[in-house]
């Protein structure tokens, strides 16, 4: 499953980081590597982009940027 398609209140743990290039790593600098605990806060009114909370700090991502991390929902 994608991490964008997890629902607000939804936790997972990361299973891969897809893309390339300087996306990939401005998404490893942010602490989600593989087998890190993400839970989704919040999206936008829009629902772009949504707020993770990684490891205690707050983060946020755009749809397309967590349509590239696979996840396993818990």
């Amino acid at each position: 499953m994608r991490l964008s398609q997890l629902r607000e209140g939804q936790s997972a743990i990361v299973e891969r980081i897809g893309g390339n290039g300087a996306l990939r790593r401005r998404i490893l600098e942010m602490g989600i590597v593989k087998g890190t605990r993400i839970k989704v806060e919040k999206y936008a009114p829009l629902r772009d982009p949504l707020e993770l909370v990684v490891k205690g700090s707050h983060v946020s991502l755009r749809v397309e940027e967590a349509a590239q991390i696979i996840v396993d929902p818990l």
